[in-house]
């Protein structure tokens, strides 16, 4: 009997030992709970394809304004001389000179102030003309030539525009007759200047002088040429 019993607990623990073999290759067995397996969504999460999109980082967060006037591709485009060709009737600066050629030139002996002379010089042109510093004056044959008075420089100028006068004064003689070498000049030989000082302006003019001559001396002197006539007298 015991020995029958002895064989009998020797096939059920073969039994269960086979069963329980089974149970783990078929996966119905026990498992180890503390390794969770990795859900269904997780796994499809590292099986799908990596996405297009750079990520935010590697984009940048804005693209500066280009400065255009440094880029080679916007060079500024140069600016054209104007076609235009302003008229030299609109520059004083190139207007010609008056001389005798454009003008009539008188000469006349004043009461007042004493011992003065007015030159008065009319633009008969049909263009503008700048009377240039002061005029030259030789009596006769006179071998000297008579300096202006400093004190009558004008600010600018003068400009004759057709039709017009300038003026210039002349002092003849010394009021208290302390000039030396005086005269009477029977010819007046008016010359004008360019655009330097003493330079040649151009035609000489003889203005008429009175019959009996005009008498002068040693302090003979014009002014600079004026706008007015009594500009021209005033000193």
């Amino acid at each position: 009997m015991r020995t029958v019993r002895h064989h009998l607990l020797a096939a059920a623990g073969l039994t269960l030992a086979t069963l329980a073999l089974t149970a783990c290759n078929d996966g119905t067995g026990t498992t180890d709970e503390g390794a969770a397996k990795p859900t269904a969504s997780a796994t499809a999460s590292t099986t799908d394809k990596p996405s297009t999109e750079k990520p935010a980082t590697e984009n940048p967060a804005a693209t500066p304004a280009s400065d255009t006037t440094k880029s080679p591709s916007q060079k500024p485009s140069a600016q054209k001389p104007s076609t235009a060709d302003p008229s030299a009737d609109d520059d004083p600066a190139a207007y010609a000179f008056c001389n005798g050629s454009n003008t009539t030139v008188t000469a006349q002996p004043v009461s007042r102030p004493l011992n003065h002379m007015l030159l008065t010089v009319k633009n008969t042109g049909s263009k503008p003309c700048n009377l240039t510093y002061y005029p030259v004056l030789r009596f006769d044959e006179m071998q000297w030539a008579p300096r202006p008075i400093e004190a009558s420089h004008p600010q600018a100028v003068v400009t004759l525009n057709p039709g017009e006068s300038g003026y210039a004064g002349v002092l003849l003689s010394a009021a208290d007759g302390s000039g030396d070498g005086g005269t009477t000049g029977k010819k007046l030989t008016v010359m004008f200047q360019a655009g330097t000082p003493n330079s040649d302006g151009g035609a000489s003019a003889t203005p008429t002088l009175p019959a009996k001559g005009v008498y002068y001396d040693s302090t003979l002197a014009p002014t600079y040429w004026q706008t007015t006539a009594d500009d021209a007298l005033s000193y």
